[in-house]
C-alpha cells in the first residue's frame, strides 16, 4: 500500500511487489516505487471486467468495486509511470475454467511494452498456450492445478509440444 510496506517485503527477500487498488487510488505510488526500487521490482496488478464505457473496466478492492477506468489506458499509464510488469486478470473468467479472455490480453499487450502476465480462466494446457499466442509473456494458473485437472509436469510437456519454451 505504500513505500514502507514495499521496502519491508523486498528486504525480506521478495523479488517484486505488486500493487493494485493503492496504485489506482494514487498513481504516483507506481512512480515512487520504481524510482526507489527499480521498475523490475514493480508489478501493477490490473483486475478487469467487461463492459461499461469501454470494452473493459478496472475493478479494485478484490473485484468488489467497479471503476470508470479503461483497462488498456490504465495499463499504458502504469507503464509510463515506471511499472516493470502488468499482472492482468479477467475477473469475468477467473475460476471459471472457460479459458483466458484472449481479446483482453491482445488489447493490452498490443499497447504496452512491459511484460504482461495473463490470469483468470485457465482449465487446460491449451488455454495457457492460447494466452501466450494472444501476446501474454507469461501465464498464471491456479485452479487447474489445485483442482487436480492436470499436473504441472503434464502442463509443461503439453506446452513444450505446442512450441512454448519451458523448463522441463
Amino acid at each position: 500500500r505504500d513505500i514502507n510496506a514495499a521496502a519491508e517485503l523486498l528486504e525480506a527477500g521478495a523479488d517484486k511487489v505488486a500493487v493494485n487498488t493503492a496504485a489506482l487510488r494514487d498513481p504516483s505510488l507506481v512512480a515512487r516505487l520504481a524510482d526507489r526500487f527499480g521498475s523490475q521490482c514493480v508489478t501493477v496488478s490490473i483486475d478487469a471486467v467487461a463492459g461499461g464505457r469501454s470494452a473493459w473496466q478496472v475493478v479494485v478492492r478484490a473485484g468488489t468495486e467497479r471503476t470508470a477506468v479503461d483497462v488498456v489506458e490504465w495499463a499504458e499509464r502504469v507503464q509510463e509511470l515506471g511499472a516493470g510488469e502488468v499482472l492482468l486478470t479477467s475477473v469475468d473468467r477467473d475460476g471459471t475454467g472457460r479459458g483466458y479472455d484472449l481479446p483482453l490480453i491482445t488489447a493490452v499487450t498490443s499497447r504496452v511494452r512491459v511484460p504482461v502476465v495473463a490470469s483468470g480462466g485457465a482449465r487446460t494446457p491449451d488455454d495457457l498456450a492460447a494466452a501466450l499466442r494472444a501476446g501474454a509473456d507469461a501465464v498464471l494458473a491456479a485452479s487447474v492445478f489445485h483442482d487436480g485437472d492436470v499436473s504441472v509436469s503434464e502442463t509443461k510437456i503439453a506446452l513444450w509440444k505446442a512450441g512454448v519454451e519451458v523448463r522441463l
